[in-house]
């Protein structure tokens, strides 16, 4: 995920060059039509032409942009999802309270109204939110978008057991009645102290504490409106009621997704979509080097998950320039890392979590994610240097390992010659499947044998690796993990993979980090108004999680993206950190 708070708003790392190009971040070559509009020439391709400024601007409608993906998602419902990939793509079919200003850069991160006339409106010293929504709004099917709708959207998502993906804040936050347990379960149960709906424009927010910025919250995908009527629970995501200028025309679950113009869609009740192309058709389980060969030969717009290249199409992007002038290399708000779970033994000893740490190749890690240039920088923490907080903690060595260090550790723990556990991974992601190898091969020669398990993305945090009790009884002590923040300080980032308030059942997004420690820093952080104090606090709780070793960092990302050939308004957002689905068009 990537956004940003409105208490603490963190400028996302510099977008480098990195030698793309003398041209650096260089602006597009644009030319207006006579008429004004934009995009009657396609731009001059130059690398990092769309980190800053919005690359080949054009208002041409029609056309086919062709998206694909390298797996399955969790979900196309908006109420059951946590893939930064579908919090972007959904907009085109689903509309939020509020959501980020389409955009290139810091631009990007500029929360904007959507299905709300306005930004909230807080009282009651920041514990109550009030949000009017624009009139005129419909679903697909011509039926008002009223409050009500807005309302039962956000309750519905906040059911775990029943549509286990997302997070975990309206949970959290809302000041809920204690007898309500979800829309599914306690429907009868009166919810006005959490959610108000005193017209069918307007929706009022109490929480039990106050929060500056819940303009985020309103941002999240369980805000885009659903008719209670057409809620079939888990089964939603096989037919979403479209509030957005796209609706869904076929769904096969694994294979492709259609999407087609939105006839109650009234573009003036919409200031910030465009809704260029006639329709979207997006492959899923498509090959990850087929995938990167069909953007390359222009066969593909997109590729979904804006992770970037795999590496072995990135010697041909570098050596070809006509390939090279169409990349971006943005620096991403996120760690790709390995959790290390305690709650399978002997990894509940910390000297044997230390022990993983000492024996990993973090240059073998880095090298998995396509090297320094491609992948990013070795990480030496959990949060990346682009939020509030950050400093460099050198507790571990970030070179190829400490063999002697990791042996110490391993005999501290009782386990001198070693010790076996299982692995997972995404089955479906080739750089996820090269750490897991990378790290299998690390960690054999300090004795820790690791046998890899890979499974599918689209249920990875579910039914795997984030359902406690399938990782015990299947002793998975390691799993291959990756968060981008949900915006940019520290509660955006750590929260929600730091805080064990946070495990449920399944779709736990953190996986390893139980510390009452932990937790009482947490706390102290979310009620600390100075931004200043308030950052060093999520400073501590990241240099509590590694003094614990609960993770291993991996990098702070880094993605080499390609604009799909004839693509026009490509710009990188800075609230994604990948190319900003809301107004992309083709030529």
């Amino acid at each position: 995920m990537t956004k940003k708070s409105a208490a603490a708003i963190v400028a996302a790392g510099a977008a480098l060059a990195l030698g793309l190009s003398a041209c650096g971040g260089g602006g597009a070559d644009t030319k207006k039509t006579e008429g004004g509009s934009s995009g009657a020439s396609a731009a001059k391709d130059v690398p990092n032409a769309a980190l800053e400024a919005v690359f080949n601007p054009s208002d041409k409608k029609g056309g086919t942009l062709k998206m694909a993906v390298s797996e399955d998602w969790d979900s196309v419902d908006p109420g059951d999802t946590y893939y930064a990939m579908s919090w972007n793509l959904l907009r085109i079919y689903g509309r939020p309270l509020v959501t980020f200003k389409p955009d290139a850069g810091a631009k990007g991160r500029e929360l904007v109204p959507d299905l709300a006339e306005s930004l909230g409106t807080p009282s009651d010293g920041g514990k109550t939110w009030t949000y009017k929504l624009r009139a005129g709004v419909k679903f697909e099917d011509g039926t008002p978008i009223t409050s009500k709708d807005v309302k039962y959207a956000v309750l519905r998502s906040m059911d775990k057991d029943t549509l286990v993906n997302g997070p975990t804040y309206f949970n959290d936050w809302l000041d809920l009645p204690k007898d309500f347990k979800s829309v599914y379960k306690t429907p009868d149960v009166n919810t006005d102290q959490a959610i108000e709906t005193p017209d069918d424009q307007t929706i009022v927010f109490h929480l039990n504490r106050a929060y500056g910025g819940f303009d985020y919250f309103a941002a999240l995908p369980g805000t885009v409106p659903v008719p209670k009527a057409k809620d079939t629970g888990v089964k939603y995501r096989d037919h979403v009621v479209a509030s957005g200028p796209y609706m869904f025309e076929k769904v096969e679950a694994g294979k492709q997704y259609t999407l087609v113009r939105n006839p109650n869609w009234d573009p003036a009740t919409d200031p910030i979509r465009k809704a260029l192309p006639d329709r979207y058709e997006i492959s899923l389980n498509v090959n990850a080097d087929d995938l990167d060969n069909r953007i390359l030969a222009g066969d593909l717009h997109i590729d979904l998950a804006g992770s970037g290249v795999q590496p072995a199409a990135l010697s041909r992007v570098l050596s070809d320039p006509a390939i090279k002038a169409r990349t971006d290399n943005p620096t991403q708000a996120r760690t790709w890392y390995t959790s290390i779970i305690g709650d399978v033994p002997p990894l509940d000893n910390i000297e044997c979590r230390k022990a993983v740490i000492y024996g990993a190749d973090r240059v073998g890690l880095q090298n998995a994610y396509g090297g320094e240039f491609a992948g990013g920088d070795i990480a030496s923490s959990l949060m990346p240097p682009s939020i509030g907080g950050w400093k460099k903690l050198d507790l571990y060595p970030t070179g190829t390992g400490d063999v002697e260090k990791a042996k110490a550790a391993l005999a501290a723990c009782g386990h001198p010659d070693g010790f076996e556990t299982n692995m997972s991974y995404r089955a479906d992601r080739p750089k996820e499947k090269a750490t897991a190898e990378s790290l299998q091969q690390a960690l054999a020669k300090v004795g820790i044998k690791l046998t890899l398990k890979g499974y599918p993305t689209s249920d990875y945090y579910s039914l795997y690796a984030g359902k406690p009790e399938f990782v015990k009884k299947n002793k998975i002590g390691l799993a291959t993990n990756g968060w981008g923040a949900d915006w940019n300080d520290g509660f955006g980032f750590m929260s929600q993979i730091t805080d064990s308030r946070t495990i449920r059942a399944s779709g736990n997004y953190n996986l390893s980090v139980k510390s009452p420690e932990v937790d009482a820093l947490i706390d102290k952080a979310y009620v600390e108004t100075d931004v200043a104090k308030r950052d060093a606090l999520w400073g501590e709780v990241d240099q509590k999680v590694m003094e614990n070793a609960f993770v291993l960092p991996g990098v702070y990302s880094k993605a080499v993206l390609v604009r799909g050939a004839g693509m026009t308004n490509a710009a990188v957002s800075g609230a994604w950190d990948m190319y900003d689905y809301l107004n992309l068009g083709v030529s």
